[in-house]
């Protein structure tokens, strides 16, 4: 990961941030330090320390208050508080591991309950609660805990007739949250249909294409994804060879943050772009066998949690970058800048290695 930041950002960082090249590798490592003893600490720990009522909605707790903090904090995005020199901490990134731990508290008692109607409203409060606040900022930051949460559920036992409902629930938000920003809107036209020729047959007098473009700065939303395509076949079955690449020059943008996917398939080819989600696989396989072989149901839906979440966005992410999905701003674990979601991922990490060490 840092060996790919530094080639995907080191051009960029003086092109367009006038800083020196290290820059955002340099940030990096002091995040990943930071981040590595975090992860130590919750793997040393017997994760069974957790199954308790403080853990459970402390976390949440702490979450929700935050994001309502950044929310006056930082008018404009919703998203950050800034630390000066040290970078930004993104407070919702923390959403994941607090609800993991939650999900894990509440179904290792209520599992026997799953499909118990006082036990799926409990759940979808909790979780509806932290997507909302969650998604005031940043629709694909809320997605990931959410489809965590929903897969959770689903393989603990939930019928299918209350899936179906929490899906239509799930959807009729997203669609709501999708049409109150122009931007995300001009996203999803821009896949299904970028030159608007079904939406004028729905549309004659062009509001929608208006209320797209007063809502954004960017007139061609498919120009990112048409970029990453071309990065990625430019690469190859062996790539151009790290450092070599052409599209991170100003030409694709975040591609050293949520498209660093991208310049993996144009300097390291077909091979390195499967290394890596070979990678992912991996952490699937791991967690999925912790999930199976824990000995309480705590570390089973604890390693069933992370894991998902991690795949989750990994998956996510690279089918954005492969122009499979609408484009949405999703960092790639573990190999994108930034501090908030390393620190987060490794936290997750912690505590499924956590379970792997005392499940027995």
């Amino acid at each position: 990961g840092l060996v790919m930041l530094y080639s995907a950002s080191s051009a960029v960082a003086e092109l367009r941030y006038h800083v020196p090249p290290y820059y955002f590798v340099i940030r990096q490592v002091g995040w990943a330090l930071v981040s590595f003893a975090v992860l130590m600490y919750f793997k040393r720990m017997d994760y069974r320390r957790m199954n308790t009522p403080v853990w459970a909605f402390s976390g949440l707790g702490v979450v929700l208050a935050l994001l309502v903090l950044v929310y006056f904090v930082d008018p404009r995005t919703h998203r950050w508080f800034k630390l000066g020199g040290v970078g930004s901490f993104q407070p919702s990134e923390f959403a994941k591991p607090a609800l993991i731990v939650f999900l894990a508290y509440f179904l290792s008692r209520r599992a026997h309950l799953i499909n118990d109607k006082r036990t799926i409203r409990q759940a979808l409060v909790a979780v509806m609660m932290l997507a909302f606040m969650v998604v005031v900022a940043d629709l694909g930051t809320a997605m990931v805990p959410v489809i965590t949460a929903v897969l959770v559920f689903w393989i603990a036992g939930l019928e299918r007739k209350y899936m179906f409902r929490v899906a239509m629930i799930g959807v009729a938000l997203v669609v709501i949250a999708i049409a109150s920003r122009g931007y995300r809107l001009g996203r999803i036209i821009a896949y299904v249909d970028p030159d608007y020729s079904k939406i004028e047959l729905i549309d004659p007098h062009g509001l929608v294409k208006g209320y797209i473009q007063r809502s954004t700065s960017v007139r061609d939303a498919s120009y990112q994804p048409r970029q990453s395509k071309i990065a990625v076949g430019t690469g190859g079955v062996l790539g151009q060879g790290l450092m070599q690449g052409k599209q991170k020059l100003m030409f694709l943008p975040d591609a050293h943050t949520d498209f660093i996917y991208a310049t993996i398939g144009e300097e390291l080819g077909l091979w390195g772009s499967t290394a890596v989600l070979a990678g992912f696989l991996v952490v699937l396989w791991r967690g999925a066998r912790l999930f199976l072989l824990a000995r309480d149901d705590f570390g089973k839906y604890l390693a069933l949690g992370v894991t998902l979440s991690i795949v989750v966005q990994a998956f996510i992410n690279m089918s954005v970058v492969l122009d499979m999905a609408p484009t949405k701003g999703f960092p790639l674990p573990m190999i994108s800048f930034g501090g908030s979601s390393l620190l987060s991922t490794l936290t997750s990490l912690g505590m499924l290695l956590s379970v792997s060490e005392h499940e027995g």
